[in-house]
């Protein structure tokens, strides 16, 4: 081979080995498109909603927007933006196993703690800032969150946190109207679906990391309480009902059907038993039709995120990726169109507050881990 020869061989090598490169780059690029758009939103977050001087995390980045309560200026974020963030971190350690970031979070959420009777747990605000109510939600989201770091990791320290909740959640649980949960404490007028389906998932999680079968008897309670009291015609549900007449709160918001949904999935697992398998499969479905027939969220990240959940897990059964690929024609348009400058979420109003964010987080982490085990293309 002469010269010349060897020469235009080695720029052809040179050529394809350069287009391989691209080729494998683009493909990563595509992979991890999403875990690169969670890693960009932990950093933004972080710089924008974390306070370094205090150690808190602010509500809104627009000091007009925080609320003030009993005398006081809230300046920091409320209890509900941290379970957010809880749960969103506890994603991102499931896909990177070096994160080590769910302590943290847990460690911001202490100064909340209030340990009043009858069972201690988290208020809605810094204690000995603006003591406030207690939220049963709040407490749910923690203790479903930390029986799943428990089962990830075997921390019983987590273990220990989602009994606690557990245990403070069953205090909202009486006979008016026949079961089911409040909402909030010493506050009797609606029981929501927001803090019994949830409720329900704290129980089953409990039973399956104990085998106690009270746990499970009290998960069907509120569960048959709720589908009795709060499903819509359609399959999805309601927001509350009052006790003092029990007319209902008829607004349907998705993280609502996400606990149920979800519910329905654990159940089956259990019990083995396929009406429950069914019930998913039917919420998805309209949780599908109603939530995401076009391209834009019908409500906040946060609660998206909440159904997301319910319609990852329910892909253990049903491999179909239809709900997955409605949920993301409305996650990519967001990424399109509502991001600003410092890589934070904005609409009408401005840059939305933390809750929101810590929502998209979630998102964001489930998509990365959804994006890595399945084909996201394969629907449109």
């Amino acid at each position: 081979m002469n010269k010349i020869n060897r020469n235009i061989v080695l720029i052809v090598a040179v050529a394809l080995f350069s287009s391989f490169a691209v080729i494998r780059r683009s493909d990563n690029s595509k992979n991890n498109y999403y875990k690169s758009e969670m890693e960009k939103l932990h950093t933004a977050i972080e710089n924008n909603f974390h306070d370094s001087v205090s150690g808190y995390y602010f509500v809104d980045l627009d000091p007009a927007k925080r609320e003030t309560k009993f005398g006081h200026k809230r300046e920091y974020s409320w209890l509900w933006a941290l379970c957010a963030m809880f749960e969103a971190t506890n994603e991102i350690e499931k896909i990177d196993k070096k994160a080590d970031l769910v302590d943290n979070i847990f460690k911001s959420m202490q100064p909340y703690y209030d340990p009043a009777p009858p069972k201690p747990g988290y208020g809605e605000y810094i204690v000995n800032l603006s003591k406030g109510q207690r939220y049963y939600d709040d407490n749910q989201w923690i203790g479903i969150t930390s029986l799943d770091i428990y089962e990830r990791t075997g921390n019983k320290a987590y273990f220990d946190l989602g009994k606690s909740m557990y245990d403070f959640m069953m205090t909202a649980s009486d006979n008016a109207l026949g079961g089911g949960l409040y909402w909030r404490e010493n506050d009797f007028e609606t029981k929501n679906t927001c803090s019994n389906g949830p409720g329900i998932i704290v129980a089953l999680k409990m039973y399956k990391a104990t085998k106690d079968k009270v746990y499970l008897e009290n998960a069907v309670k509120i569960y048959d309480w709720t589908y009795e009291k709060l499903q819509t015609p359609t399959g999805l549900f309601y927001d509350n009902i009052k006790v003092k007449d029990g007319s209902i709160g008829e607004a349907v918001f998705s993280y609502n059907s996400g606990t149920m949904l979800q519910s329905n999935v654990y159940l089956y697992e259990i019990t083995g038993d396929k009406k429950y398998l069914e019930r998913a499969n039917k919420i998805a479905d309209s949780s599908l039709a109603y939530f995401y027939s076009g391209d834009k969220f019908r409500d906040g990240y946060w609660f998206n995120a909440v159904l997301l959940r319910g319609y990852q897990h329910l892909l253990k059964y049903n491999k179909d990726l239809k709900y997955i690929s409605g949920f993301k024609k409305c996650l990519d348009n967001v990424l399109k169109e509502n991001k600003n400058e410092k890589g934070l979420f904005t609409g009408n109003d401005g840059v939305y507050n933390l809750v929101e964010h810590g929502g998209m987080l979630e998102i964001l982490a489930r998509f990365a881990y959804l994006q890595d085990h399945y084909n996201l293309a394969a629907k449109k």
